[in-house]
Formats: C-alpha cells, structure tokens, sequence
C-alpha cells in the first residue's frame, strides 16, 4: 500500500487526477492484487490526496525503489502530458531514491 499513497500522491502534483492517470493508478493496483479494501482506499486517495507526512521516499527500502520510479514514471506519463510541475517533482523522487 505504501506504492499506492505514493502513486497516488505523485498523481495529485498538479493538484487534478486526469482520468487517464486514474485508470494507470487502477491497473498498478490490479497487478498487485490488492484486495477490496486497500482498493476502496486507493480510490479514496484519488479523492483526496494522501497527508504529505504519509509519503516519505526515505523509507522506501532500497530493493523496492526502482518499482516505485516506474510506478511513478508510468503515472506521469499516463494522460500524455508531463506538466513541469510533475516533471519536478518525479525528479526529486528520483533523486531522493537514488535512481
């Protein structure tokens, strides 16, 4: 679930969710398998973006970091258009995850 706030979190960067970033949200979440719950929840974040305390790329451990970048690349990617506001901020997770 962590990936998903992250995600999530990263969709939100330009303070709207595009439809087309909502359907890749919601096909990384069903290649994780994730139950009923953690979808509701997912879907809930793109109501309402996770609390920024909650994302932390600091704590993602080094073996899940490049899954996150793709995560987040694939994301910002998903509606065609890299505003330079998510170009920044994919950036900094990079840089903040050493990819």
């Amino acid at each position: 679930m962590n990936l998903m706030k992250f995600v999530c979190s990263f969709a939100w960067t330009d303070l709207k969710v595009t439809q087309a970033e909502r359907d890749m949200v919601m096909r990384i979440s069903g290649r994780l398998g994730l139950n009923n719950d953690e979808t509701a929840q997912v879907q809930r974040w793109l109501e309402v973006p996770p609390a920024p305390d909650d994302v932390d790329p600091t704590l993602v451990p080094p073996e899940h970091r490049q899954a996150f970048l793709s995560a987040l690349e694939a994301t910002a990617h998903a509606d065609g258009a890299v505003p330079p506001a998510e170009r920044e901020t994919l950036a900094l997770f990079r840089e903040l995850l050493g990819g």
